[in-house]
């Protein structure tokens, strides 16, 4: 309810003074049967952004996605694409979406400018007269004319994405578009969708990669029961995250009691033991190390390493939906 809250503020603030968001999403709701499968979902895109929507098998990632490309209906909530609500004005709102859920639609037979044909001749002349651009955009202009058969899946990707972009969308949303992909394939979808977004295309982006999520995305929502319990930009999230800090000590037992005067919860976990003295892990702003760490000289406990830990998005995911991202256990008498 909060995060749907904070989202009407932003919305009606973007209304005022600042441009609108490509995709709005206000309190999704999808029933199935007896089964609410999506409960809360509220996020917004803007323009240009690349956002990564991640969440654990069953939280309802996948029904969301299909809610939003008009596949089926929500119970209840709203979504708005470049200003047009989905379930008021169906047609401008997907007029203004390309997407590709799941492998893309391709006939192997075919060369890539037919595959291309097939689905313009159904979206009008435009879309035809588009052919050549959205083939120079995702770099197969040279090879337009041979069977699609012949294609890399990095190729094959990629012509799924120029059809995609045939009715020239405002919004590109992709399910799990590196799946089967190698490392070069990856690196260059990589490549090729941030200079889609330079050039000012909104992409939303379905993952289980979280190390390339983290590596192609500047925003993020994470759902978890049908639920979105985050959003944020990945860099704001990752500094929140990077608070734990591991201190080598000996003896333990004084800078326990020092740490835990200083820590931001008062927690301290034993990582590991490591002659002389021990590891212990707790969370701190660079000011709290600097005052533990003058107090822990004045008692002459001796610090042989202060390391910050930096997260990943690997541990904001694990933490956010209940994952077990911790190193070590809580030190005695500290539960």
């Amino acid at each position: 309810m909060h995060e749907r809250q904070t989202i009407e503020r932003q919305t009606s603030q973007h209304q005022a003074d600042g441009p609108q968001p490509v995709l709005s999403v206000t309190g999704l709701q999808k029933q199935i049967k007896d089964r609410l499968i999506v409960k809360d979902v509220s996020f917004e895109v803007g323009p240009g952004q690349i956002f990564g929507f991640l969440g654990p098998n069953g939280a309802g990632k996948t029904t969301t996605i299909r809610m939003l490309v008009g596949l089926i209906r929500p119970t209840a909530g709203q979504i708005t694409i470049d200003g047009h609500d989905l379930s008021k004005e169906p047609l401008s709102a997907m007029r203004r979406v390309g997407c590709i859920v799941e492998n893309p639609d391709l006939y192997p037979y075919l060369t890539g400018y037919e595959n291309l044909f097939q689905l313009a001749r159904m979206q009008g002349a435009e879309a035809v007269a588009r052919i050549d651009e959205v083939a120079g955009l995702v770099r197969l202009s040279d090879v337009l004319k041979d069977k699609v058969k012949t294609y890399s899946l990095g190729m094959r990707q990629r012509l799924g994405i120029a059809q995609a972009l045939l009715g020239n969308p405002k919004l590109l949303i992709l399910d799990e578009p590196t799946n089967g992909l190698d490392p070069a394939g990856i690196r260059e979808l990589r490549s090729f969708l941030r200079q889609l977004s330079q050039q000012g295309m909104t992409i939303f982006v379905s993952s289980h990669l979280l190390a390339e999520v983290e590596l192609l995305c500047d925003h993020i929502a994470i759902i978890r029961d049908g639920t979105v319990v985050r959003t944020g930009a990945i860099e704001s999230l990752l500094a929140q995250a990077s608070n734990e800090v591991f201190w080598h000590v000996d003896p333990p037992q004084l800078a326990l009691e020092v740490l835990r005067r200083h820590a931001q919860s008062g927690m301290v976990r034993e990582v590991e033991v490591l002659p002389p003295g021990k590891t212990l892990g707790c969370s701190m702003s660079d000011s709290q190390i600097a005052d533990a760490t003058a107090e822990m000289v004045h008692y002459g406990v001796r610090i042989y390493a202060i390391t910050r830990h930096k997260a990943t998005l690997e541990d904001v995911f694990l933490q956010t939906t209940g994952g077990d991202s911790t190193h070590g256990v809580l030190a005695p008498g500290l539960e």
